[in-house]
């Protein structure tokens, strides 16, 4: 067998990616992973062929995608040009980048616990060690050796769902700057919005220390596209785009084509309107199923926006014991533990995804797992 490094004797498979393979088996209901619905996805029409298309490209992406993502950045508060904005082949790749630059083994990592299951399997395949963050007052947690890098997802956080507020938004930013941290901003659902909250970037709030901001057009384009995007200070930017060049060269042109013309769609902010409604009601629907069927076994709080409810089961029940037998019932939802940044955490919440399953898919589900947890 051949020698294989210690990064990769470590690494473990996503718990994500295990669950949507299982959920391609027939009658599975999923709650488990992120996916949008398929009646959301936008009418993607292939551009005229042409040779530009077929031939590689420049690492940061098309120059005509770059001004368009900057002009949107502009309206969020967010002063970036086009020269610091770069285009990547899913936000999954901004996070490893992001990685491979700040996190050496052992470099501290703030994160919120929990947090993006996807991010901690990066962090921790560089060997990080994490720090909690407390979003009402990082400041403390960080005196003495301060984190490398802060990441977070403060716009319908993952899993949560939660919305931070604009002085919680002020405080990373100012405890960024007086430790010198890196701040990373993942921001991959703020056009899915349901109810009014804040949504400026942390990131605008920075005055001195470095940032890399970044979203995706998977939830509201079409996440087999595989785009994303990063923009940075300009003191991280250049090393960023030799990473990226060393790991992809660029992104898929086909697909940057797609996401320009869809941005310059005359009518996107109407689509948009009707897919922010589209959701909204399934929240709603999804909420009253979840009364009637977990009411009396677990709480939450309905999220402003995203794709989530995060829901803990009363009485420290597991959730991973309860999805051992909601498996066997076919049904889905990933447990808390994965989103814990301490290995081996017990937890008793469970993140439900609400806007993949069917109406009635959604109701026979949380029934099979109310009758679960009444008859435990």
């Amino acid at each position: 067998m051949p020698v294989l490094s210690e990064r990769v004797r470590d690494l473990r498979p996503s718990a994500v990616r295990a669950m949507l393979e299982a959920a391609q088996q027939p009658d599975v209901i999923s709650f488990a992973g992120g996916l949008p619905a398929p009646d959301t996805f936008a009418d993607i029409k292939l551009p005229p062929a042409s040779a530009d298309l077929w031939q590689y490209g420049p690492t940061e992406g098309e120059p005509a995608l770059r001004a368009r993502i900057a002009e949107d950045l502009a309206v969020i508060g967010l002063d970036c040009p086009a020269e610091r904005v770069m285009i990547l082949s899913g936000s999954q790749q901004g996070i490893d980048l992001a990685a491979k630059l700040v996190v050496d083994r052992g470099a501290r990592v703030a994160v919120e616990s929990p947090t993006y299951l996807a991010a901690l399997q990066v962090f921790r395949f560089f060997g990080a060690a994490f720090v909690d963050l407390q979003r009402s007052d990082p400041a403390p947690g960080w005196r003495g050796e301060s984190p490398a890098l802060a990441y977070v997802t403060p716009t319908f956080q993952n899993p949560t769902g939660d919305c931070w507020s604009a002085d919680e938004r002020r405080a990373l930013a100012e405890a960024c700057d007086a430790h010198d941290v890196v701040l990373f901003e993942d921001d991959p659902y703020r056009d899915l919005a349901y109810d009014a909250c804040e949504r400026r970037p942390v990131a605008s709030f920075v005055r001195r220390a470095s940032w890399i901001y970044q979203g995706s057009f998977s939830k509201t384009v079409a996440p087999g596209l595989r785009l994303g995007y990063l923009a940075a200070t300009a003191d991280l930017f250049p090393h960023l785009v030799r990473l990226k060049q060393a790991a992809d060269l660029h992104a898929n042109r086909l697909s940057q084509r797609i996401v320009l013309d869809h941005l310059n769609e005359p009518g996107r902010g109407e689509r948009m309107a009707r897919l922010v409604d589209r959701y909204r009601r399934r929240r709603d629907l999804f909420a009253d199923a979840m009364r009637t069927h977990l009411g009396e076994h677990a709480d939450w709080r309905a999220p402003p926006g995203g794709l989530f409810f995060w829901a803990t089961l009363r009485d420290g029940r597991s959730a991973q014991a309860l999805l051992e037998r909601a498996l066997e019932r076919k049904v889905l939802f990933t447990p808390g533990d994965h989103f814990m940044a301490a290995r081996g955490a017990p937890s008793s919440g469970m993140r439900l995804n609400f806007s993949h399953p069917g109406e009635a898919a959604a109701e026979r589900g949380l029934a099979i797992l109310g009758e679960l947890l009444a008859g435990a």
